[in-house]
């Protein structure tokens, strides 16, 4: 009984952070495209607000961080839905970055989909369409060392 509501505890509380991490996916996937770079590798999600890190020759110049807010606020208003499918790790390793994957995972993944937008291996919650997400804003960032931290929440979700 008590590890059955500790679950439903600790799956309540992904579904509060779904839009947060689903919008984590359309971040990323913006920064591969706009900057080349990888995708964050340490990054924080909390239903209120959230933070990811991204290595950069330099820090994005405030019309490079504005265009990275519109581009993402542009996604989410696209309303694409939001898909996860378990895939052989030999067929996910053909169309997603297996990299950040411990040594011992599964022979099976979780391949989430953002529309035709964002595709990678993942294991949180997500919503099923970014029409649930609300509107992106970033709340501050800052560089330093070749980090761009990047702060960020959610308005009306």
């Amino acid at each position: 009984l008590y590890l059955k509501t500790d679950y439903g505890t600790q799956r309540t509380q992904q579904t509060r952070i779904s839009p947060m991490h689903t919008t984590e996916h359309i971040l990323n996937q913006t920064m591969v495209r706009m900057f080349g770079c990888a995708r964050s590798r340490n990054t924080h999600i909390e239903r209120k607000k959230s933070k990811a890190d991204y290595f950069l020759s330099q820090a994005p110049t405030d019309e490079q961080v504005q265009a990275i807010e519109e581009k993402v606020n542009e996604i989410i208003g696209c309303n694409l839905p939001v898909s996860e499918e378990f895939l052989p790790i030999s067929e996910a390793a053909r169309i997603v970055d297996l990299s950040k994957l411990p040594d011992n995972v599964s022979e099976t993944l979780c391949v989430v989909r953002v529309g035709n937008y964002d595709v990678c291996a993942c294991i949180g919650s997500h919503v099923r369409n970014t029409s649930e997400i609300g509107r992106f804003e970033i709340i501050s960032h800052d560089f330093a060392d070749g980090r761009w931290r990047v702060r960020f929440k959610l308005r009306n979700s």
